[in-house]
């Protein structure tokens, strides 16, 4: 259940480390919560470091797609709240987690670490399931 300021890690390697979401899309209600596959709108609130900055500038610093501040799309691919399967089992995760995303869907970053949930399957984010090193 991802909502107003909600913190999540950004599992890509767009350069976010962690996000902060400003808005949920295409839910209305008092409270409108994000759930595992959901798009949402986020801040970039701390950049990941690729390696140190050498003496002429930038250095490495230049793989980074987003800077601290950026507010781009997201995706949820894990959500710490549990969510119920079509089967009746339940999915938890250990934290909150998603992957930046441009405006027409495709992911910004170009690997992923770590696992993702299956239910992304039924929300047609294949491209982002083809990245991942596992969905469970």
């Amino acid at each position: 259940m991802i909502q107003l300021k909600t913190m999540l890690n950004c599992i890509d390697n767009s350069g976010a480390a962690i996000v902060e979401c400003v808005q949920v899309m295409k839910k209305r209600g008092i409270r409108p919560a994000a759930n595992i596959g959901d798009r949402i709108i986020v801040v970039v609130q701390k950049q990941r470091s690729f390696g140190q900055e050498g003496p002429g500038g930038s250095g490495l610093s230049i793989a980074n797609k987003v800077r601290r501040g950026d507010i781009r799309h997201a995706v949820v691919v894990r959500a710490h709240k549990e969510q119920q399967r079509k089967d009746g089992s339940y999915i938890r995760f250990d934290d909150n987690a998603c992957v930046l995303i441009n405006k027409s869907g495709d992911p910004i970053g170009t690997r992923l670490t770590g696992v993702v949930g299956a239910e992304l399957r039924d929300k047609k984010w294949s491209k982002i399931l083809s990245l991942a090193p596992l969905h469970v």
